[in-house]
């Protein structure tokens, strides 16, 4: 699944995944810069799909309106019909930021993908409204989705499973909670698999930026993980049987903290 293409020349929004874990109350500049963004007297569509906890959606609300946002919408996205409802793609068209609350990746990639509230999503990111996920809500923004997997260092055959995600970006893999689960192995393993994206894995209290001219900036307290396959030379993925290791050469991996940018385009990384 490809990005909806941009249309009359206009400048797609931002694309913020949040490593999950997000400071809520001091020093919440991840939050507060996603309010920045979406401008004075912002609308947010706060979409706790991901969650099966009553209350996520309403916590959120609660929280942005006190970071400054005008109007909050939670749209509560129990079932597939949900997501035909018309009234629920009109608060996405009306909305100036989408955040989608963390939980279980599988839960929003069986509810909303295909639906219509996932065109409106793509289309409206197209247009230039900012769309921002925390932790399951994070995994479930690119194409290539990972649904879950092993914790460990070492890539190896049958270490994660991957599942179609939203597909606001094609030119990523993004993991969550990355240093503080240790999930640097399934996410090299997800890129043996699409060796065209670059890897992002997000420390909690972590978020990346990707701006619409394709570069990410890191915002938060911790780092970003930068894998970049793109001269991968060597990989015994076709040959590894299952639970055996596998062997990457060539994998370019760069840290980034908080100012850090990264530039898809050339695959090059930079200091704030």
């Amino acid at each position: 699944m490809s990005p909806s293409p941009q249309r009359d020349h206009s400048e797609r929004g931002y694309i913020i995944p949040i490593g999950g874990a997000e400071q809520k109350v001091r020093d919440a500049t991840i939050l507060e810069r996603f309010i920045e963004l979406c401008g004075r007297r912002a609308h947010i569509a706060v979409i706790p799909t991901a969650s099966e906890l009553k209350d996520t959606g309403r916590r959120y609300e609660r929280l942005f309106r006190k970071l400054g946002a005008d109007r909050v919408s939670v749209l509560n996205l129990k079932r597939r019909e949900h997501c035909e409802s018309e009234d629920v793609v009109e608060a996405i068209e009306e909305a100036d930021g989408i955040f989608m609350t963390g939980g279980n990746q599988l839960r929003l990639s069986t509810i909303l993908g295909g639906t219509a509230v996932a065109q409106a999503i793509r289309r409206r990111n197209a247009e230039g409204i900012h769309v921002a996920g925390t932790s399951a809500g994070a995994a479930f923004m690119p194409e290539h989705m990972i649904a879950g997997g092993d914790s460990g260092s070492t890539p190896r055959a049958d270490m994660v499973q991957l599942a179609p995600g939203l597909g606001l970006t094609n030119r990523f893999i993004i993991d969550q909670h990355f240093r503080q689960r240790d999930r640097l192995g399934r996410l090299l393993t997800a890129l043996a698999y699409n060796p065209f994206a670059v890897g992002v894995g997000l420390d909690e209290d972590t978020a990346a930026f990707i701006g619409p001219d394709d570069t990410l900036e890191v915002y938060g307290s911790g780092g970003i993980t930068m894998v970049d396959p793109s001269e991968l030379k060597e990989s015994t993925m076709d040959s590894a049987h299952r639970h055996e290791p596998v062997s990457l050469i060539g994998i370019r991996l760069h840290i980034l903290v908080r100012g850090g940018v990264y530039d898809i385009e050339s695959r090059s990384a930079r200091l704030g």
